[in-house]
């Protein structure tokens, strides 16, 4: 054998020795070990994550940037569509989805969800001058908005089925999109979470929230991927949110956002749908 061979074979055996090394490492590890965390979300669910004057911002950037602190680690956001969050999670383009998204039965039989970070019971948002909605049951036989893909969308077929006449529940790519047609006349509500819709008629003195909500008691969480690599990230992921939650961090974020805090329960081991 000569030397050149020899110093060749054995650089390749460290390469592969550190190649073998690092797919060995959990979710948790290779975190650390780059530093990083990656969060995947969407822009178009105000207050959570929006665009304002060509930057993102919203209740999950201020909690992440918390939760970022108690790791050690930097944020590197990924922005995507909402129909496109969950395949990249389960693709690992992401460790973690901000979404967040409602903690519903078959989402919590797919995923891991975060301890809850705020309320997400469906409600209607109208226009202050559609005098024929005045309580949740007035839509029957009529157009109403909501996201694609979304659990919102899912609970406002499922209220529709229950009314005398068939609700048309238009489906958009994103709620900016329907609260536009709401403002244009062409769907006469937009359901969606109350503490979402809150927020957006506290910036638009022309749309109001129809109550009481309409739909099943629920939360919003953070959502991690069901494997075992992930086992260690989720529970450094979750301990930091509950320190955040015990120590008056996510209290304060919350008013910031919804203008209330509000009791949320450390864990959803059943959901209501």
């Amino acid at each position: 054998m000569t030397k050149r061979f020899f110093f060749k074979s054995a650089a390749c055996a460290v390469i592969a020795l550190a190649s073998l090394g690092a797919y060995a490492q959990d979710a948790l590890s290779r975190v650390k070990a780059a530093g990083v965390l990656k969060v995947g979300t969407e822009t178009a669910f105000a207050p959570f994550d929006f665009i304002k004057d060509g930057e993102h911002v919203g209740m999950n950037m201020d909690l992440f940037a918390e939760i970022a602190k108690e790791m050690g680690v930097k944020l590197e956001w990924v922005l995507l569509p909402w129909e496109g969050v969950f395949p990249g999670l389960e693709a690992g383009k992401f460790d973690v989805v901000a979404g967040p998204a409602t903690i519903t039965k078959e989402r919590m039989a797919r995923f891991r969800f975060s301890p809850p970070i705020a309320e997400a019971t469906v409600a209607l948002l109208k226009r202050k001058s559609e005098t024929s909605i005045t309580k949740p049951a007035d839509i029957s036989g009529k157009a109403v908005g909501a996201g694609k893909a979304t659990a919102q969308l899912a609970q406002l077929k499922a209220f529709g089925d229950t009314l005398p006449g068939k609700v048309d529940a238009r489906e958009y790519p994103g709620y900016n999109e329907a609260y536009a047609d709401l403002a244009a006349g062409r769907v006469v509500a937009v359901a969606n979470s109350i503490t979402n819709i809150t927020f957006v008629a506290q910036q638009r003195p022309d749309f109001e929230v129809v109550k009481p909500a309409f739909g099943a008691k629920s939360y919003f969480g953070f959502i991690w991927r069901k494997d075992a690599d992930s086992d260690k990230l989720v529970a450094a992921l979750n301990a930091a949110i509950l320190k955040i939650k015990a120590d008056g961090r996510l209290a304060s974020i919350q008013k910031k956002w919804f203008g209330d805090s509000f009791d949320t329960p450390n864990e959803i081991t059943q959901a209501n749908f």
